[in-house]
């Protein structure tokens, strides 16, 4: 090798070692610069008054990084990228997003819950202010993979999210809220921290599917709250609020694109949203396509990964019949349950031995097609179509209602060949909804399997309305304004449960009865008292645990009749007597008040005095129900009302004692003792009466006021749920109304106290109705009208539920006041004035009535005139006293002189009388008109004579007078 080829060689090597060199400076460069720009990310300033704005850079760690990029200009204020672009910091350009990627251009989106995402924010807090022990920190909202669920205990659970927004924009989501003993609001705040409209933040209750909304919102800084408290204190489950596919749009540029989730994929760049994928396909999290799942595996539509298929069970396919043909047949037919997730060809246990998989049994057998449902008729095509107004009939042909008939309309569904056109089937489930779960089967309707067990079977019927016939008076006493009855059955293995709601609004449905485990055939029955009732749903869960696993599919319910009357629109059965007007000869009118119709005829009878007329049967005696004691009827007729007065004779038949409630006919509200739920939130069961009262009288109203739509119980007696608190802006929260009394059956009375019984209709738990007794007790000391007091054994005021019992201590409940329950005081006479005062007997037993009489005044001679009286007619008495006295000693002496006279003249001459004497007193004389004295004496000389001694032989002198007619005296 020559010097030249040797140094060329060097050259090479020198030329190959400084290209190496170059390019490992090269790498070396872009390293740093990619480790250093890892250290920081850019960011906008805040826009000035110009619009304009400047991209910094911001180191990811503080103190980490030097040397950072200098601030440049930044976009205006109002740029933005399109829908499936980010805005490259770097470049400050909009750049669409990769496959398996998405933007919404000029905002945000959430649809991942696997994990609260960065910015949202969720915390329990207690509402209630009195009382400050219960703890909420774990009362929050919790991500749950497709969506995000809110707490089910009494505290407030809030989820927040705060953005900036450089333009005006909206937030949009969707939501599902089936539970309305749960509050739930939604609300926007601004810089100033002034909330949305407090009419449009509260949500409406979901009907049985997730629920968009959408808000708009202004620009700068909103927060968002999503609130939810639950009120739910009898026991029963409460279903969370579900959230799920939050978007936000406004914020001007996105500076990243968002990643599809499992089950989703973008297959083009620029997607402004991602695709779920079908079923049997899968995704993984940035997918660009759905992968197949294999043969022996399933996947539900917008699943992340298959699952193997179960062996097909008799629990996977279900039968139903086709429409009726010419010939009048239908045939049976058998289906896979859709999505079919089991597999004909994988080994397994069926019924519990082992062995394959059922095969689907084959259909097309021919069977004679059912009636048609009374009101309709068969028509060419055996099909049936509903028979015209002012006919019915019996399901073959239609007839007219002959004259002095009326059809009876409504609907009655006993064959089901044919789901009925006001009628539909739907499930809901967590993940999609809107699949038929109930299937017809002829002689009943049935649950077939849903996709998980904890799936709702819905099944709803929709009213038009309602309309009384015409033989029936409109009347505001009357209740019923429809009936609708069901016969039902279910067989479960689990905590199945079937639900009745009722539909008082289009969105809105309310829970009337329920049904858990296995439930005989048997029926119900509801009243409709508004027309607001626009449809039912009856619902029915396997079980309330989730589980992805099928173990209760053979558990069903089944619906064998459904009949509803006076339906606008419905059609007729059957036609019944009514009273024939007078301008027509075929125009039914209702009979008279307090008349019912006759059997058979179109005759209206008088029903006896103080009877009220049946709103469920108007013919027959039967028809004519009397009013309970002291009670009478209204000028309708339609029912029985009280004046709130009362007579009634005491007791060992007295006086007749009057009593007036009037006092107590307001509306009256109490409450129980306090209860407390197992957080230790306070709260009572609320009671409103209305005693008594004539027509047009104000009636107890208990409300629901948790969700947006107000629900209202009327009765004489109703009570509610209320939980002291400051949400929504209100002092108390009521909630689960129900009316416990809404006809007066009577006033009875046992002295003390009075019993007034009410009375409400049936329910399942109550066979016999609930019926509510309220005893007045006469009190004096409570002027209160309220003094309500509960038994002391149920402090709810039942012991099972269906029966109620207060005790209304009153001083209205007193007999009112006669003249027998005062008495009269009467004063001294002083200076010839004497009063009489009224005061009540004690204890007072009365109240109102006669009043006290006002005092009187009298004169009267006072003691002084008397005592003098007294003494003088004493003094004179007396002196009358002694003359008497003095008079008859006198005459004693006179006679004992004369007797002892005649005692010595017959012991002179025995046996022989006495002569006759001049100085004898004659038989029938006087001695005093015998005494002549000749001089006349004075007072005192003649009383000094009376005690003139005796002479010696023991007489006193006595004048005589002789003969002669001169005195002598005698010794």
């Amino acid at each position: 090798m020559s010097v030249s080829d040797k140094e060329l060689g060097r050259d090479s090597t020198l030329l190959y070692i400084l290209r190496m060199h170059f390019i490992f400076c090269l790498l070396t460069h872009f390293w740093v610069c990619f480790f250093l720009q890892s250290d920081y990310h850019f960011e906008y300033t805040d826009c000035d008054v110009l619009g304009s704005r400047w991209r910094v850079a911001v180191p990811n760690k503080p103190d980490t990084c030097t040397g950072l990029p200098d601030p440049v200009k930044g976009t205006q204020c109002t740029f933005s990228c399109s829908e499936g672009e980010f805005l490259d910091m770097r470049s400050q350009e909009c750049q669409k997003c990769s496959g398996g990627t998405y933007s919404l251009g000029t905002g945000v989106a959430f649809d991942e819950w696997d994990s609260m995402p960065a910015g949202f924010i969720s915390h329990g807090m207690n509402m209630n202010i009195a009382d400050i022990y219960t703890n909420c920190s774990n009362s929050t909202w919790i991500p749950k993979g497709d969506y995000i669920a809110s707490n089910i205990d009494e505290c407030t659970s809030t989820l927040s999210y705060a953005v900036s927004l450089k333009k005006a924009g909206t937030v949009s989501f969707e939501y599902f809220y089936p539970d309305n003993t749960i509050f739930f609001e939604f609300y926007v705040q601004n810089d100033q921290c002034e909330s949305t409209d407090s009419e449009g933040r509260w949500m409406r209750t979901s009907e049985k599917d997730w629920t968009p909304h959408n808000l708009k919102l202004n620009r700068g800084n909103n927060v968002l709250y999503w609130r939810t408290t639950s009120f739910a204190l009898v026991g029963s489950a409460v279903k969370p609020v579900l959230l799920r596919n939050i978007a936000i749009s406004g914020v001007a540029y996105t500076s990243e694109c968002f990643h599809c989730k499992p089950g989703t994929y973008s297959a083009k760049p620029g997607s402004a949203h991602c695709t779920p994928c079908p079923a049997d396909s899968y995704s993984n999290k940035g997918a660009t396509v759905c992968q197949q799942c294999e043969v022996d595996k399933y996947a539900e539509a917008g699943s992340g990964s298959c699952k193997r298929r179960p062996a097909c069970t008799t629990s996977d396919y279900f039968y139903t019949h086709t429409p009726c043909d010419s010939k009048g047949q239908t045939q049976l037919m058998y289906k896979w349950i859709e999505p079919k997730i089991c597999s004909e060809i994988v080994e397994g246990t069926v019924d519990n031995s082992t062995g394959g998989s059922v095969k689907l049994p084959a259909s097309g057998q021919m069977e004679t097609c059912p009636p048609c449902n009374p009101g309709f008729s068969v028509t060419n095509t055996s099909g049936c179509e509903p028979c015209p107004h002012g006919s019915y009939s019996n399901g073959t042909a239609c007839a007219e209602c002959p004259v002095g008939t009326e059809p009876v309309v409504g609907f009655e569904y006993k064959w089901w060949n044919k789901m009925p056109d006001n009628m539909r089937s739907s499930v809901y489930s967590n993940s999609y909804s809107g699949l038929r779960r109930w299937e017809v089967a002829g002689e009943y309707i049935y649950t077939t399997q849903g996709d998980l067990d904890s799936d709702y079977m819905m099944l709803s019927l929709t009213v038009p309305g309602y309309r009384l016939p015409h033989s029936v008076a409109k009347d505001d006493e009357r209740s019923e304004l429809s009936r609708i009855s069901f016969v039902f059955e279910t067989q479960c293995t689990a905590d199945c449960t079937l639900y009745f709601m009722a539909g008082y609004s289009e969105r809105t449905n309310d829970l009337v009865e329920h049904w858990s485990g296995t439930t005989r055939k048997q029926s119900y029955s509801y009243l409709v008292k508004s027309n607001s009732t626009v449809s039912f749903t009856w619902g029915f869960q396997r079980t309330q645990a989730y589980s992805e696993v099928r173990q209760y599919s053979s558990d069903f319910a089944k619906m064998y009749t459904v009949q509803i009357t006076n339906v606008v629109g419905g059609v007729a059965s059957q036609c019944r007597h009514c009273a024939l007007g007078s301008g027509s000869a075929s125009e039914c009118v209702p009979c008279p008040p307090a008349h019912y119709m006759v059997n058979g005829t179109g005759v209206c009878k008088s029903c006896p005095p103080n009877t009220f007329i049946r709103a469920d049967q108007t013919v027959g005696e039967a028809a004519c129900i009397h009013c309970g004691p002291n009670t009478h009827s209204n000028k309708a007729h339609s029912a029985c009302v009280s004046d709130c007065r009362l007579d009634l004779q005491s007791t060992g038949g007295g006086e007749v004692l009057q009593y007036d409630f009037t006092p107590l006919a307001n509306i009256t509200s109490f409450q129980s003792s306090p209860r407390f739920t197992s957080k230790g939130l306070r709260y009572f069961h609320q009671f409103r009466v209305g005693l008594c009262g004539e027509e047009g009288r104000e009636v107890a109203v208990c409300v629901d006021n948790v969700t947006e739509s107000r629900k209202e119980v009327r009765g004489y007696a109703c009570q509610s749920t209320v939980v002291p608190s400051e949400v929504r802006g209100q002092s108390v929260v009521s909630s689960q109304p129900f009316t416990i009394g809404d006809t007066l059956i009577g006033k009875r009375s046992s002295f003390t106290p009075w019993c007034i019984p009410l009375k409400y209709e049936t329910t399942q738990a109550c066979k016999k109705g609930r019926t509510t007794t309220i005893r007045l007790r006469c009190d004096p000391t409570v002027a209160r009208k309220d003094q309500i007091t509960l038994p002391s054994k149920c402090s709810e005021g039942t012991c099972d539920g269906c029966s109620f019992h207060f005790l209304w201590r009153s001083l209205y409940a007193c007999p009112l006041c006669t003249e027998s329950h005062y008495r009269e005081i009467v004063s001294a006479c002083i200076q010839g004035i004497q009063r009489t005062t009224y005061v009540w007997q004690q204890p007072l037993q009365c109240t109102g009535g006669v009043s006290l009489p006002a005092q009187t005044v009298s004169a009267c001679v006072t003691l002084d005139f008397w005592l003098k009286v007294g003494v003088s007619t004493g003094t004179v008495a007396a002196i009358l006293l002694i003359s008497i006295s003095c008079y008859f000693w006198k005459r004693t002496r006179k006679l004992e002189y004369k007797y002892s006279k005649l005692m010595m003249t017959a012991g002179d001459k025995e046996c022989e009388l006495p002569a006759a004497d001049s100085c004898a007193i004659m038989e029938g004389e006087d001695a005093e008109d015998d005494l002549i004295y000749l001089t006349k004496k004075s007072f005192f000389t003649k009383i000094k004579s009376f005690s003139r001694e005796r002479s010696s032989d023991g007489f006193d002198s006595v004048p005589l007078k002789s003969s002669s007619g001169l005195e002598m005296e005698m010794s």
